[in-house]
């Protein structure tokens, strides 16, 4: 599927297979994404929240390997338990977005793993990104502000010195801090729990 200049409200994609497509300019408003086949999709310049909307759209156990979002306005959209393998989010506005759940691992056993992840130039303010892990990524650029970062571990994944300034105010554990602290240097301004 190719669309460009498209508005979607209250469409129910769950369950469908949307693999290798593309959207252009496209408005998706109160969509649902749930279970959906969004591998190797792209989306570029697109909208997935209008102004003043608390919800963003649902991607809850959608498959989203390899999809790419580059200049999109993500706030607020719910990706728990998706799976996140090789996504690309490029300069996108992901303002309070949850990522609980989601898997951006793949285990070969039950002791090796690798993660792939692309997270670059990205508003990730106030998300959700409580134990995750996301090592040996590509996260440079991104603006932390207030996010979730309990538990996360972000082992030498690329988190340019620009990061240092942007974290201040995100909720860390110790062991956060270790593996975030190889990568640059972490600005506190709150006491640990």
């Amino acid at each position: 599927m190719i669309a460009t200049d498209q508005q979607y409200t209250h469409v129910d994609f769950s369950h469908q297979d949307l693999s290798e497509s593309i959207f252009t300019n496209c408005t998706f408003s109160r969509c649902n994404f749930k279970r959906a086949n969004l591998r190797d999709a792209q989306f570029i310049n697109c909208a997935f929240i209008e102004q003043g909307e608390i919800e963003g759209c649902d991607f809850s156990y959608a498959d989203l390997r390899d999809a790419s979002f580059k200049d999109c306005k993500l706030a607020m959209a719910l990706f728990n338990g998706a799976n996140g393998f090789g996504i690309e989010f490029r300069d996108c506005d992901l303002k309070g977005a949850n990522f609980a759940q989601t898997n951006f691992v793949n285990h070969v056993s039950h002791k090796v793993y690798f993660c792939s992840a692309y997270i670059t130039g990205c508003n990730l303010s106030y998300a959700n990104f409580e134990k995750q892990v996301i090592e040996k990524c590509d996260l440079y650029e991104n603006r932390w502000i207030g996010a979730n970062l309990v538990g996360a571990s972000f082992k030498e994944s690329d988190l340019s010195e620009e990061c240092s300034r942007k974290i201040a105010g995100s909720s860390l554990e110790f062991k956060a801090v270790i593996c975030l602290i190889q990568s640059f240097t972490v600005w506190i301004s709150a006491g640990w729990t």
